[in-house]
């Protein structure tokens, strides 16, 4: 399959685009030589979402952000009182 079909190729080609997007590739869907969308898979979407979901919660952007820095500092289970 390839990386970028027509909208005619792809309404004629669908379950190959299904596979690809299946098999982690993306395919550019054009119309007059323009890119007007995209098939992914499911498993490649989701987490696309959680990135989107993550990057926009600004507590966890800062904890990644202490992460990189050098700044987390990790404990031990017992120091989680019971």
């Amino acid at each position: 399959m390839k990386s970028t079909v027509s909208v005619t190729e792809g309404q004629d080609s669908f379950p190959a685009l299904v596979k690809a997007a299946e098999q982690g590739r993306v395919v550019t869907v054009t119309r007059h030589h323009e890119p007007v969308a995209c098939v992914i898979g499911h498993e490649r979407m989701s987490a696309i979402a959680e990135t989107l979901e993550i990057m926009g919660h600004a507590a966890a952007m800062q904890a990644i952000a202490e992460h990189k820095a050098g700044r987390t500092e990790f404990g031990s289970i017992d120091d989680i009182p019971a």
